[in-house]
């Protein structure tokens, strides 16, 4: 230990002696703890204007406005990551030029905000500001999930009507269409190329959920004519097993086609929180979603198809569907070692669908995460923010309480395991504070840093590595600046004392 404090002294001398500083400020050996691990994040949903825009009717500012007033939100909470839906109905809430533009955005498929900015471009980079990841949700099938407006003639629906099945009041497009796969990839790559998103993200819409009369299970589509055609080019499987393969297809290309695009972007998929009933043994109520939605999650999680699983546990601690007992179950599942990170519902809070949930289960849901072994650490996502938002039970001071000490999303070493390089910095104290002025890098997507107060180190909220200053409001008597690389690797970090 003594020798690599010895080499951090040296680096962190060279490092500073880059600048000309004007600071009492030195580098310095010291034992820094590292940041706390933890993927704390909400999904912000669009369909139906669920989350953001509140209505189709705002103005391109009042959406401005209104983002902006949820990531504050985000942050003020304690959160390090936001999935955003851009893609609900085979549209784009972002500037596209293979869907076109959602009816949730502006009222009306196929019309764009009127002063021409670019919703996920925005909402990306006020996010990084604010150090909050930023998570791209797509749902790949669904086509239709309103028919309150006509469909923009562009819209999948009317150029490959034949490959759509009508599910309910909805269309879907036919995940057995080798066409209707490689659309949904092809749309979630062009993302990844263009916007500086963090994550790629799926639910669970696979094919249609089913519905129950009198406690029988029906499917509510008909794909028969793809599966005659399969059977007739000399496919054997039956029509359940030939369903599965179809999904199990294309979460494989999805993964293997965003990791060949940008390696470092995750892939997260957020599937129905039961793998089939039975599973575990004390679980035997709930959906067979490996027999009635076709996705068999479990398969996907032990062949390393994605960087994090966040099953969608939006049960009690206590009941059939025990939480507890679920996320247990997931993560012994888990062969790979890759991130598991549940959903949990705190939308129920106070809610019609569970009357009498109180705030403080979400928290409890949260030191359950936290005792059950994670690889890389913990985490969970919120359905939805709009819970938060609305402060349901008084969840956001519980938030803050559990969230008290800064976290930083989980390393995924699997994308790569080199640490960046250390941070080229310069300490100039000016009227009580401390700015810390950064050399550009290549290798690396945030800066953390830590400050001591007292005897203890506190960990500030993450910084872009491309921004470069940040100014504390008040000098601390030493600081410790880290980079973080893509995969979530650490830097040594660079450690300064005040003289």
């Amino acid at each position: 230990m003594k020798e690599s404090l010895t080499s951090l002294f040296v680096v962190a001398g060279l490092l500073l002696s880059t600048f000309p500083a004007r600071a009492d400020y030195q580098p310095v050996k010291a034992e820094v703890p590292e940041p706390r691990r933890e993927f704390r994040a909400a999904w912000i949903a669009t369909v139906h204007n669920i989350d953001w825009p509140s209505t189709y009717t705002l103005t391109p500012a009042q959406q401005r406005a209104e983002m902006i007033g949820l990531l504050d939100l985000a942050a003020s909470t304690g959160l390090n990551a936001v999935v955003l839906q851009v893609r609900t109905e085979c549209d784009a809430l972002y500037k596209s030029s293979i869907e076109p533009w959602s009816f949730f955005l502006t009222g009306k498929m196929g019309v764009g905000p009127s002063d021409g900015y670019d919703p996920l471009a925005f909402a990306v980079e006020e996010a990084h500001k604010r150090g909050i990841e930023l998570h791209a949700w797509f749902n790949p099938f669904r086509a239709s999930a309103t028919e309150r407006s006509a469909k923009s003639s562009r819209h999948i629906t009317r150029t490959h009507s034949s490959l759509m099945m009508r599910t309910g009041s909805m269309k879907w497009g036919n995940p057995g269409s080798d066409y209707i796969r490689k659309r949904a990839i092809q749309v979630m790559v062009d993302v990844t190329k263009r916007y500086d998103v963090d994550g790629v993200h799926i639910d669970d819409y696979f094919y249609p959920y089913p519905k129950t009369v009198n406690g029988k299970v029906y499917d509510q589509f008909d794909d028969s004519s793809s599966y005659r055609a399969y059977r007739s080019k000399g496919g054997k499987l039956d029509v359940r097993d030939w369903r599965r393969s179809n999904v199990n297809t294309f979460v494989s290309a999805l993964y293997s086609s965003i990791k060949s695009t940008k390696p470092h972007v995750d892939v997260g998929i957020s599937p129905f929180g039961i793998w089939r009933p039975g599973y575990p043994s004390n679980v035997k109520a709930g959906l067979d979603a490996y027999d009635h939605i076709f996705a068999d999650s479990r398969k996907w999680l032990q062949s390393g198809w994605l960087d994090y699983f966040s099953p969608q546990l939006y049960w009690r601690i206590s009941g059939d569907q025990n939480f507890s007992e679920l996320n247990k179950w997931w993560a012994a599942q888990n062969t790979q070692k890759r991130h598991v990170w549940p959903g949990t519902a705190t939308s129920r809070i106070q809610s019609s669908e569970d009357p009498g949930r109180p705030a403080s289960e979400s928290t409890k849901q949260i030191d359950v995460t936290r005792s059950v072994s994670s690889p890389m650490g913990p985490g969970h996502i919120h359905w939805s923010i709009k819970a938060l938002k609305e402060d349901r039970g008084g969840i956001r001071a519980r938030l803050r309480s559990s969230y008290a000490e800064n976290a930083i999303p989980p390393a995924s070493p699997w994308l790569g395991n080199k640490a960046p390089s250390p941070v080229y910095v310069a300490p100039i104290e000016e009227g009580g504070g401390l700015t810390l002025a950064f050399k550009p890098t290549a290798d690396a997507r945030w800066r953390v840093i830590q400050v001591k107060e007292g005897g203890s180190w506190k960990t500030l909220r993450m910084v872009p590595a491309s921004q470069e200053s940040i100014k504390l409001g008040k000098a601390p008597s030493e600081v410790a600046i880290r980079h973080v690389g893509p995969s979530g690797m650490l830097s040594i970090p660079t450690v300064l004392k005040r003289q």
